[in-house]
């Protein structure tokens, strides 16, 4: 792992230097390996705090890519909404179908680059398993999955683990538990355990068997 850990005189610009340096002063580490391709979707978790967003943005600015990343439309409103798009955010209507995630992996093909962060949590707040979209997303565009961690105990944010998912969601969900073992909210009680919800297994058994 430590061959992977920045050091701002390492970095090109001025500000990768500055978002690294920021992250320093407040005692985190962050964990870069190169990217297995111009697409794909990152995971990140925990997220039970508004600090993963801000340490999420640092680090984001600290590798130098353009991570895009969803959130729900409510959060675009408003002149905030024009800072959070050229932030790299998307607004994304939780009430939208399932043709929605389709379109936004044929964009995201389309594009000479682009990798699509989501919190599969969706709240900051308890929810007893995670959503599906980001890996119904994975599927639907067959990209790789970045596994993004937040690691408060340690104070690491790790962007590090890749996995291509198989479409046997015991299987990758197992793998995806393994990665995320030691990572510790900043709220453990309100992390969402690693797991989708029954229905959303059973969809995906029934897509295998097909």
């Amino acid at each position: 792992m430590s061959d992977y850990l920045l050091h701002p005189a390492a970095l090109p610009t001025w500000g990768q230097r500055t978002a690294l340096r920021l992250l320093t002063m407040l005692g985190w580490r962050v964990y870069f390996k190169p990217l297995p391709g111009p697409h794909g979707i990152a995971v990140v978790y925990p997220h039970t705090s508004n600090w993963d967003f801000i340490i999420g943005l640092l680090g984001k600015w600290a590798v130098g890519l353009q991570f895009r990343w969803l959130a729900k439309d409510s959060l675009f409103r408003g002149a905030m909404g024009t800072i959070m798009r050229y932030w790299g955010g998307i607004a994304v209507d939780r009430s939208a179908p399932m043709g929605a995630t389709r379109h936004l992996a044929q964009q995201m093909l389309a594009s000479k680059w682009c990798w699509v962060a989501i919190t599969p949590e969706g709240t900051r707040g308890y929810r007893p398993h995670w959503k599906s979209g980001f890996y119904h997303l994975a599927q639907a565009a067959r990209v790789p999955t970045l596994l993004v961690a937040l690691d408060y105990k340690k104070k690491e944010l790790r962007v590090v683990d890749t996995l291509e998912l198989s479409g046997d969601t015991e299987r990758d969900m197992a793998a995806i538990r393994n990665i995320y073992a030691e990572c510790q909210a900043l709220y453990p009680q309100d992390a969402a355990p690693i797991k989708l919800a029954q229905r959303d297994n059973g969809q995906q058994a029934e897509r295998k068997r097909a």
